[in-house]
């Protein structure tokens, strides 16, 4: 099976830019806001980069941001987008969200935006988010929430026509849900107007007693 996504998503690597630009103003908004809510000096991780839109944006607040994803195709892109904006300290990856390879409590923020709902183990995913962000360190998640759209599910149905799918259909409050589900407490929800409502969601790891 992650075979056969990476290889939807390598395909898919070479319009992706032109796919989004129909939300080019909310992932500014994104961009935006996260640029108000983190320090420069942070130590920032995004999980999903695709062609590195959002990394390459905060790069010029955030001094020290790496970036995944675990199609190589789409890497390559960002990397040649990084390349000829000088973007010499954004890092680009190839890595499994579900496995990885960074030590515990390595940043303060781990930025992953409209992917959740699109990956198989979102619950993985979010089990080793919180596994290497610092104790008070901060996962951002925005996503659509579009549950109970006619329209998102008219686009999903041709999006499987290119091996697309979304696993999971969110309402803002079943994202919330989810979030609390897996160990993370919302500090902060916003809706932005995008093809599709999305829930520009800030959560902190909710902390666990061990006793004995």
């Amino acid at each position: 099976m992650a075979r056969k996504e990476e290889s939807v998503w390598n395909r898919l690597s070479s319009v992706y830019d032109f796919f989004m630009k129909k939300d080019e103003a909310t992932y500014k908004e994104i961009i935006q806001r996260t640029t108000q809510l983190l320090k420069p000096k942070e130590h920032v991780l995004e999980i999903a980069t695709g062609t590195g839109i959002i990394a390459l944006g905060l790069c010029e607040h955030i001094l020290n941001i790496e970036a995944i994803d675990f199609s190589t195709d789409m890497i390559a892109v960002a990397r040649k987008k990084a390349a000829q904006m000088g973007a010499n300290s954004l890092k680009f990856d190839v890595q499994d969200a579900c496995k990885l390879t960074y030590d515990s409590g390595s940043f303060d923020a781990v930025m992953i935006a409209n992917a959740l709902h699109v990956m198989p183990n979102p619950d993985m995913v979010l089990m080793e988010i919180k596994r290497v962000l610092t104790p008070e360190g901060r996962l951002i998640a925005p996503t659509f929430v579009h549950a109970e759209s006619l329209k998102a599910e008219a686009l999903s149905r041709l999006m499987r026509i290119t091996g697309f799918r979304a696993y999971h259909k969110w309402t803002e409050q079943s994202y919330h849900k989810f979030l609390n589900e897996n160990s993370f407490e919302i500090v902060e929800s916003r809706i932005f107007q995008a093809s599709f409502p999305l829930n520009y969601v800030v959560a902190k790891p909710i902390k666990t007693d061990i006793l004995g």
